[in-house]
């Protein structure tokens, strides 16, 4: 492995070179990070390595954090054997696979932050990569109690750098949430263009009238399917909860077409249209933010506590700052968030016990 130049720069292993890992590498070697990669498929990580996207071919324990874009199934050992590989002091390891569950759980290191980019693309492999594909994304992180908060930041640093916008859930609940916003729509378009598909068969010019709707509705189901099927086992509960709530709106459609029941067809399309058209923008105006600081404990799971608060009433946090105070024990947690969202981040927090001030506000 040839080594970075002299400097500070600052220095990143990314494991697994598909569609993301390469984005991913491609992204912080942009950035002006130093950046080593590896992949089972050798030709992916020569492939990567001569488009640029990485410095070198392999490991290095010089690196401050490592990023697993293995398949889902991979995950917990590629990570476990990172965290035990010994390097680099206070060495971390993150990840972007679509589960997060069992994965936190069964790895349970303070120096492991879940990850899951919410980006992606029908392109596959070191090919179909693109250094600015997570700017203006949103990218969970899944902290926990025993998340070390160094750790968290670093990551949450290296999200920044990459142009996404964090927001932090509770593994649980984001597995629950993706269900309904990825892998049940990933199987729905799928279902949808298997049904045109078997259609036209008996009329040749069906898909030859594709409108643009069809082609939006049905865009993912050209990604690579070897990604899924562990997703859906290691996901399985969180994804029957959200088919049995789609087919029962489906049902209810269909009730409202068989009866022709107008006036509840334009409420259901009312309600679709005003929910899509409220839809968060990715990228805040400067005006459109505020900054929450709170003063937090010197404690462990602190941080991970109101940003998974925040997380789960929809509050995006777009920048994170800790600062220290020489004076007490703990120090000041500064997120800035939505201006929208400040007097329900204050008192979700108030609820909680914290004394959050919003600055900012006119």
């Amino acid at each position: 492995m040839s080594e970075a130049p002299a400097g500070a720069r600052r220095r990143a292993e990314v494991v697994g070179l598909g569609l993301i890992g390469t984005s991913v590498a491609w992204g912080l070697r942009r950035a002006g990070w130093f950046v080593t990669g590896s992949d089972l498929r050798a030709e992916r990580a020569a492939r990567a390595e001569e488009l640029g996207a990485i410095d070198a071919i392999g490991e290095d324990l010089d690196a401050e954090l490592a990023i697993v874009a293995t398949p889902v199934a991979a995950i917990a050992e590629v990570s476990q054997r990172l965290l035990e590989r010994g390097g680099r002091p206070n060495f971390v390891v993150t990840d972007v696979g679509g589960v997060k569950g069992e994965l936190v759980s069964a790895l349970g290191h303070p120096r492991f932050v879940g990850g899951h980019p919410m980006a992606g693309s029908e392109q596959e492999g070191p090919d179909g990569a693109d250094p600015e594909l997570f700017h203006g994304a949103t990218w969970v992180l899944t902290p926990t109690a025993a998340t070390d908060e160094a750790a968290y930041a670093t990551v949450r640093q290296l999200v920044s750098v990459l142009g996404a916008e964090v927001v932090a859930l509770a593994p649980v609940h984001h597995d629950e949430m993706v269900a309904v916003v990825s892998h049940v729509p990933h199987l729905t378009a799928a279902t949808l263009m298997g049904l045109a598909a078997g259609a036209s068969v008996e009329h040749a010019s069906l898909l030859r009238l594709s409108a643009g709707g069809f082609r939006d509705m049905t865009r993912v189901a050209a990604g690579d399917p070897a990604i899924w099927p562990d997703i859906f086992r290691d996901n399985a509960s969180a994804v029957l909860v959200a088919l049995d709530g789609l087919i029962a709106r489906l049902g209810e459609a269909r009730r409202i077409v068989a009866e022709q029941d107008r006036t509840a067809l334009v409420e259901l399309l009312e309600e679709a249209k005003s929910a899509r058209r409220n839809l968060p923008p990715r990228v805040p105006r400067a005006e459109d933010v505020v900054e929450c600081r709170i003063p937090v404990p010197d404690r462990p799971g602190a941080l991970a506590e109101v940003t998974t608060l925040l997380g789960e009433l929809g509050v995006n946090v777009f920048d994170v700052e800790i600062a220290h105070s020489a004076e007490s024990e703990g120090g000041v947690l500064v997120l800035t968030i939505a201006r929208s969202a400040a007097e329900l981040a204050r008192k979700a927090l108030a609820g909680r016990g914290y004394r959050a001030a919003i600055w900012g506000l006119s």
